[in-house]
């Protein structure tokens, strides 16, 4: 029975590995070098999502923080209260939703529409209203959950956070951003100690 479960998290790992083997491919390299070019340039930034994608599209925000790119997460429920008064012509908006239909980014996504906001959608369905509207779509790619169900956000979370990573490692690039930068927002804990010491 141990060695079942051992066998079960082995298979976690190996479909997750397999699948971000395959995910790049899915990228649309003219989308992605849009998508960071229209991050470096922003004066704002903003992002959203549902579910485990939320914890994802925060994962987002505090990559952009971290290399001085001020953005904001907004929550569903407060963006449809007033939350989106935060956004304004010209910022950027990352919507993020699997399945690109989640209700709940509907209506934010009319509003950036409205206000003149640039939307990325980051979504595996390229035929959905979110991807057909938005100025720049990054697809993502997913073989399968690892549970049993094939239903959690799984390996999904996975392909979706190494998209933010890969968009943050670019724009550090784009921008020219300098370790000293992130030394001087990051004081805290052992990397901040290791890059402050170092400096």
């Amino acid at each position: 029975m141990n060695k079942n479960l051992v066998n079960i998290a082995s298979k976690a790992f190996q479909v997750q590995a397999e699948c971000l083997v395959q995910a790049f491919s899915y990228v649309d390299e003219s989308a992605f070098i849009k998508a960071v070019e229209v991050l470096a340039a922003a004066t704002r930034i903003a992002a959203s999502g549902c579910g485990h994608t939320s914890f994802a599209v925060q994962h987002f925000v505090h990559l952009m923080c971290c290399i001085e790119r001020p953005a904001r997460f907004i929550a569903t429920g407060e963006a449809i209260h007033g939350g989106m008064g935060y956004v304004q012509k010209g910022d950027i908006m990352l919507l993020a939703s699997r399945g690109g239909k989640t209700s709940e980014l509907m209506p934010v996504l009319d509003i950036c529409k409205a206000k003149g906001v640039t939307v990325i959608a980051v979504t595996e369905n390229t035929e959905s209203r979110l991807a057909k509207e938005a100025d720049i779509v990054l697809k993502m790619y997913v073989t399968r959950e690892v549970d049993p169900y094939d239903s959690q956000g799984t390996t999904s979370n996975t392909v979706i956070n190494v998209i933010f990573d890969a968009l943050q490692a670019a724009l550090i690039e784009k921008i020219g951003f300098k370790i000293e930068g992130f030394a001087l927002v990051h004081p805290g804990g052992a990397v901040g100690e290791r890059l402050n010491t170092r400096k």
